[in-house]
């Protein structure tokens, strides 16, 4: 199983170290569900394998149709997996944040990139090259298997989004991608918990238009549950998320 991250097309800022302090990087990065149920020193030793690397906001970590050469680990801030169609449209197919693993393929040495990721702030990262980690899969069999449960996991949940678009009202499909959002990229800020993401980008994620999702927020808004911003959303009460229906 492969998972990438090619040269990015732009000079990152500083230059790549191998992880000095495996101790200090694994922190919260050992809850991750890469190194699930491994123990604390196997962690360590996994970290110690990857160079530890920053991206800048906006930067590419890899491209849609490049080779691909590394996985990554989000270490902190958060990562947009975007995809263009034939006709050179981009569509945005959904956002990582601290924990997750980017760029990842069912055959590691193999194949080309199907989309692109891009740092949305500045984001720092573990990378693994393709034959380190492979190596890592054989002396830690359990990472093989999570990087199987993660995909299985993704792949659930491709459907579940596929599904709500064919059978969910905007208003419904707007909620439950939020509620996905708080638990991948949300930070929790006074007031509530903040998902960096325009309205453009809600629209594209949940297969509208931008004069809809904002129609939407301003009703949640003037109901008090969230309250909408320029460059994201802000979500006070997530419960009330949960049974929004779709009478908006």
């Amino acid at each position: 199983m492969a998972t990438a991250i090619s040269n990015p097309i732009r000079r990152s800022m500083g230059s790549p170290t191998i992880a000095s302090n495996p101790a200090k990087l694994g922190v919260p990065l050992v809850a991750s569900p890469l190194f699930a149920s491994l123990s604390q020193e196997q962690c360590e030793k996994a970290i110690w394998r990857a160079r530890s690397r920053v991206f800048a906001r906006d930067e590419l970590l890899f491209m849609q149709g490049q080779p691909v050469r590394s996985l990554a680990l989000i270490r902190t801030g958060s990562v947009k997996i975007t995809q263009l169609s034939p006709s050179g449209n981009e569509v945005i197919l959904w956002m990582y944040g601290t924990g997750s693993v980017v760029g990842m393929l069912s055959e590691p040495t193999s194949g080309n990139h199907t989309c692109s990721a891009r740092s949305m702030e500045p984001c720092s990262a573990l990378v693994w090259e393709s034959a380190a980690f492979q190596s890592l899969m054989l002396d830690f069999p359990q990472i093989r298997k999570n990087v199987g449960l993660i995909l299985a996991t993704r792949l659930t949940e491709l459907e579940e989004r596929f599904r709500e678009v064919a059978t969910e009202k905007v208003a419904k499909r707007l909620a439950l991608a939020l509620l996905r959002l708080l638990k991948h990229i949300g930070k929790q800020v006074q007031g509530g918990v903040e998902v960096s993401l325009s309205r453009e980008e809600l629209a594209q994620m949940t297969g509208t238009t931008l004069f809809t999702i904002s129609r939407i927020l301003s009703k949640w808004g003037e109901m008090g549950f969230v309250l909408p911003r320029r460059e994201s959303v802000l979500v006070r009460d997530p419960y009330r998320l949960e049974l929004v229906s779709d009478d908006i």
